[in-house]
């Protein structure tokens, strides 16, 4: 019988983008690189485990910011095309290379790779996470979900309401695609404030997951650190994460995706090849990363050898056996020490596996089938299994805290980010305004459509991605203008719901523009 369990916790993310006005749009690219690099290769390797028998559990939270994505025919036809490109590319850099046997092979390989991931793809016709909750009902994996744009909850909780609001709007939409009702939530940015589990708990929720801090800085001292999860005053468990994990499977330098025969997440001929060449399979005119690269890390050096998969196919069976062997003794030594059944939580973001470290699907795949085959001190389970087996655990208080750089707050608020949280303070403030002036009763359908598209405008200011983006520099313009934009928005419909002006034409483009969660219900601020 096995000592204790292990659970995979994947959270699947991205911010809410969708650009129809443009043909092609840049950052509408994070949502094919995640489908084609993490969702799809997910899907495969875990059907692929049903179809051999191989028992596993895996937890998957689904943001509803994504699932409103893959859900959206637009952005569904879109990602067709942009795999349609890559098939094409990859054609033609096969030919290209003729005269180079290695680069020419790996370039038929990605063909193959990426027709394979089309075929999955119109197999279930471009709704993934249908497919996803198919994997769901069979009982290897569980699907959890989170606040509906990833909003800081911590952040928001001046505001009841709009904590309210980000959690119900989630979980209905959830349910509205999948047919049921998620149990588990994913805290954005793992932020915990004291009380936010009230609201969790009326919305059906059963458990959520901190960062170990979070769980070591408990109102009581947790008797069994990070290894049992901990009852909070509402009945509703948090689950805290493992450090050891995450050092080893999240850090490039320490951990395993840093190794020399992995390939090269930096080195991608949308950077390298002849402008005239590449701009066809490119958003505009920007350079920007196609998938298609073939070199391996090597080393520190700028210099990089060409990239092997059957090389970096046997390293990640062998760091699969390495961290099962870890595992199973980190679990044997809690058993012996503890008088419960220890669990160690294991939460990554999902795009870790395949997008930032390509054979991550491939290393867990391996650590899936070594769990079930080379041991027996621990199995696989998912949060709900464990609360099933093990119902009763301390009860105590979380610590405000989030995961991430620094650990709490500041990396979302500082100087460079505090105007966003002023501005989304101002509009959550009058949003209640609105809907106690405007929204009680039966008030006109004209004006129902406009707060409750005022709803979509506020939680799409409140997504925490935008404060990471600029605080980390990345695509600095664009988050900005994405906050200002609907920020501007918001206030152009409550303008127009106070001084009863509201033009119907404008609502409709608005609503076209920012068009998640058609469940948005102004009356959670009444």
């Amino acid at each position: 019988m096995a000592k204790g369990y292990l659970a995979f916790v994947l959270h699947a993310h991205l911010p809410f983008v969708r650009h129809p006005e443009y043909e092609h749009f840049l950052e509408e690219r994070w949502l094919f690189e995640a489908i084609n690099e993490t969702y799809l290769p997910l899907l495969r390797f875990w059907r692929k485990l049903v179809d051999e028998g191989v028992p596993f559990r895996v937890t998957l939270s689904l943001s509803p910011s994504l699932l409103a994505m893959l859900e959206d025919p637009l952005l569904q036809w879109r990602f067709a095309n942009h795999l349609d490109r890559l098939i094409e590319l990859s054609s033609r850099e096969r030919e290209r290379l003729r005269h180079d046997p290695h680069l020419a092979w790996l370039a038929e390989y990605y063909r193959a790779l990426f027709t394979e991931h089309k075929a999955v793809f119109e197999g279930c016709g471009g709704r993934l996470a249908l497919a996803f909750r198919d994997l769901h009902q069979r009982r290897v994996i569980e699907l959890a979900t989170c606040a509906a744009t990833h909003g800081l909850l911590p952040l928001l909780a001046s505001h009841p309401k709009t904590v309210e609001a980000q959690v119900a709007i989630g979980l209905d939409y959830f349910e509205q695609v999948m047919g049921f009702r998620a149990r588990g939530l994913w805290l954005p940015e793992c932020g915990y404030f004291p009380g936010v589990e009230t609201v969790l708990r009326k919305h059906g929720v059963r458990y959520f997951f901190v960062e170990s801090h979070g769980v070591e800085n408990a109102s009581v001292r947790p008797a069994y650190g990070v290894h049992a999860p901990l009852f909070t005053d509402a009945g509703v468990a948090a689950f805290a994460r493992d450090q050891a994990i995450t050092r080893e499977v999240w850090s490039a330098q320490a951990g395993f995706p840093g190794d020399p025969d992995y390939r090269e997440f930096y080195h991608d001929i949308g950077h390298d090849l002849d402008w005239d060449y590449i701009r066809p399979y490119l958003p505009g005119d920007v350079r920007c990363d196609t998938g298609i690269k073939y070199h391996r890390i090597t080393g520190k050096t700028p210099w990089k050898q060409p990239y092997h998969p059957e090389a970096a196919r046997e390293k990640a069976a062998r760091h699969a056996a390495e961290f099962v062997v870890r595992r199973a003794a980190h679990i044997d030594y809690l058993a012996s020490a503890m008088p419960a059944t220890p669990i160690i939580t294991a939460p990554f973001d999902a795009e870790l596996f395949g997008h930032w470290w390509f054979e991550g699907p491939q290393w867990l795949d391996y650590v899936m089938r070594k769990v079930a085959f080379d041991q027996r001190s621990f199995t696989l389970v998912t949060p709900s299994e464990f609360l099933d087996r093990h119902p009763v655990h301390q009860r105590a208080t979380p610590a405000c805290s989030t995961w991430g750089h620094g650990g709490y707050l500041q990396y979302w608020l500082n100087r460079k980010t505090d105007w966003i949280i002023a501005q989304c303070h101002e509009c959550a403030a009058r949003m209640e305004a609105l809907a106690t002036r405007h929204g009680a009763g039966a008030p006109a359908p004209l004006v129902v459509r406009a707060l409750n598209q005022c709803v979509r405008e506020l939680l799409l200011a409140q997504s925490s991605d935008w404060p990471f983006i600029i605080n980390g520099g990345t695509a600095e313009q664009y988050a900005t203008r994405r906050v200002k934009d609907h920020v501007s928005r918001f206030a152009a419909l409550a303008d127009a719901v106070d001084a009863g002006t509201i033009d119907e034409n404008t609502l409709r483009a608005i609503e076209y523009m920012d068009n998640p969660f058609p469940n948005a219900d102004y009356r959670l601020f009444l």
